[in-house]
């Protein structure tokens, strides 16, 4: 515990800049030198308090084997327990899988779900992993395309419906990576008809449910109705929401009965999970893990409010090229300097001038050019110099009012 206790708090208000370079983790190790990371979907923050302990007290035991079937059945008992009192939803019983891997989870479902050509809905931009996913497994992407609301990002459904002929799979990334939209019932409902009109399969990404911003709450796919939740596989994971996700693991409910039947006949393709990922998710999913995370969304949302601060700030003083609506859930936000000219991938220009290192917007796929993502996760401190070196790279490329792109 000398870790944690040399950092005093939890970290959510402050981080020696020194520690976080020295981590072997890829967000800052994937940085140079004076470079501040703001890129893949990891936090700064030191894992759970519980969380470490558990695993402490798991090397301590010196026993790293394969995990017993009870603590997987108690895993099972307190994911259930949490859908019906986070969510509302009181899912069927059996119908639970316990995975090493989401992404690997959401290929092997595609696999059996569809065949090469075969369209896939998917809400876009999205997840360059699940982009780069459906190409290489030869899936047609039918794009469901974010597109500027009253106050938010809003979906284009309708063109959805029309577009879904011939699709197998609607792909659904709720809460949104990258636009941080949670969304509500009747969108959710317009989607669950598009399903049963298209006989698709249903797979529910829902791993940032926990970290919701708002004052309204997630609502589960599969809750909105025994018919949905039986087209529907939802997946889920302490890995955002507690900054756990080197330790590989998710679950995911399969409430369509084919996909469950053949699951189990791949059970060994899909590996097992290990005895420690097992033991930070029980520890995670604890009353003292969840007042923690308590801790951390309230240090999210003042980020989220330091965030939009700054948009309405650089607006008013002057600095063009950089727009965004602030998030709903997540700690991801998407920004469009699409107005500074800065070509097609902001995020390269802003690692050279500015030495931040942000999400490629291309790579998330349709909608993505001249956009760039940013993780709030960090400390306010932090968060204030990413969006100050940001603010002046682009105030100082535009001084004296010329415009000179330099990608």
């Amino acid at each position: 515990m000398a870790l944690l206790s040399s950092l005093g708090a939890e970290g959510f208000d402050d981080l020696d800049e020194q520690w976080l370079r020295s981590r072997p983790g890829v967000k800052w190790a994937a940085a140079d030198d004076g470079v501040l990371p703001s890129w893949v979907a990891d936090m700064d923050f030191p894992a759970p308090r519980p969380v470490v302990e558990a695993l402490v007290r798991l090397a301590e035991g010196g026993d790293l084997g394969y995990p017993a079937g009870s603590e997987v059945a108690l895993l099972e008992e307190k994911w259930a327990a949490r859908m019906a009192t986070r969510y509302r939803w009181d899912p069927a019983p059996g119908q639970l899988r316990v995975l090493s891997d989401a992404v690997q989870a959401v290929r092997v479902l595609i696999e059996l779900a569809s065949s090469p050509g075969d369209g896939v809905l998917l809400l876009t931009p999205s997840y360059p992993s699940f982009v780069g996913a459906l190409e290489d497994m030869g899936r047609r992407l039918v794009p469901v395309q974010a597109v500027p609301g009253e106050a938010n990002w809003a979906f284009d459904l309708a063109a959805a419906a029309a577009a879904a002929r011939g699709a197998k799979v609607l792909l659904l990334v709720n809460p949104h990576n990258p636009t941080g939209r949670m969304l509500d019932r009747d969108e959710l409902s317009a989607l669950g008809e598009l399903a049963e009109r298209n006989d698709l399969l249903v797979i529910s990404d829902e791993i940032h449910a926990d970290l919701a911003l708002s004052e309204r709450a997630h609502i589960p796919f599969a809750s909105l109705s025994a018919d949905l939740a039986e087209r529907t596989v939802t997946v889920y994971s302490a890995s955002k929401a507690y900054n756990l996700g080197g330790m590989c693991c998710a679950v995911a409910h399969v409430g369509a009965p084919e996909m469950a039947r053949q699951l189990t006949h791949m059970q060994h393709t899909m590996g097992r999970v290990s005895i420690a990922a097992l033991a930070t998710t029980l520890a995670a999913w604890s009353p003292e893990g969840d007042a923690w995370l308590e801790r951390c969304v309230a240090r999210l949302r003042a980020n989220r409010e330091l965030l939009g601060q700054w948009l309405g700030a650089t607006a008013a003083g002057g600095v063009a090229g950089v727009q965004g609506n602030l998030p709903e859930a997540t700690y991801l936000s998407w920004l469009d300097f699409r107005a500074a000219g800065l070509g097609d991938d902001p995020a390269e220009w802003l690692l050279s001038e500015a030495r931040v290192m942000l999400s490629a917007g291309p790579s998330f796929g349709p909608g993505g050019a001249g956009f760039a993502r940013l993780n709030f996760a960090t400390t306010p401190g932090i968060l204030s110099e990413i969006l100050g070196r940001t603010a002046r790279a682009l105030r100082e490329r535009d001084f004296g009012g010329q415009k000179t792109p330099r990608n």
